[in-house]
């Protein structure tokens, strides 16, 4: 097939870049409302940008009617936001903070999610979490349909004996988030395999 995307509609490049570009990590974001209000929900249009500085890219839709969601109105306002990493046994909760609430509503409130403070922005962590990452806005790009956030990490928190402080390493044997895979479907990441270590001390892959 050959098809070219300038015939597509939006929704159609849409169904077909979110079903063949995966898994995609997930970002469960919390931010904070105008009446401090903890505000989360996920975003799979997430990932790594680089190490120095340390940033991280979430990409936020706009609502039909033009309107932002109520994390991306949240960080244009205060510019301040936290990532967290959901694993299989918080799964199903990160999938229903996606549910579309009134502003002055918690989704953590609603799905059973507890919170704990951070060190160096307002909103607060999720506490079932494996892994946040303390961000605040580095820069924005916007489109027609999305508002792009380039965060810039400012504290990392992690599980309990998920990372090696001797060699900086990930216990990836204690570690199993969730991805997206397109539509309603979602994969863990359980079955792995490596090949040969690179020389490099940061790999490219």
């Amino acid at each position: 097939m050959d098809i070219d995307f300038a015939s597509l509609t939006e929704y159609q490049r849409y169904k077909l870049m979110a079903s063949l570009i995966v898994p995609r990590p997930i970002a469960l974001v919390t931010t904070l409302g105008e009446t401090g209000v903890v505000n989360a929900a996920p975003f799979s249009m997430f990932n790594m940008l680089g190490e120095e500085p340390p940033i991280l890219m979430i990409s936020i839709n706009r609502l039909q009617d033009g309107h932002l969601k109520d994390t991306a109105a949240n960080i244009v306002r205060t510019k301040e936001f936290v990532v967290h990493i959901a694993d299989e046994a918080m799964a199903e909760q990160m999938h229903r903070c996606g549910e579309r609430l009134p502003p002055d509503v918690s989704e953590l409130l609603h799905v059973g999610l507890t919170t704990l403070p951070c060190n160096a922005v307002a909103p607060p962590r999720i506490a079932q979490a494996p892994v946040a990452f303390e961000c605040t806005l580095w820069e924005t790009l916007e489109t027609a349909s999305r508002q792009i956030f380039i965060g810039q990490v400012r504290r990392l928190h992690a599980r309990e004996g998920l990372i090696d402080t001797e060699t900086w390493r990930v216990r990836l044997q204690s570690y199993f988030p969730v991805a997206r895979f397109g539509a309603s479907f979602y994969v863990n990441t359980r079955d792995r395999f490596s090949f040969e270590a690179k020389a490099n001390p940061i790999d490219e892959i």
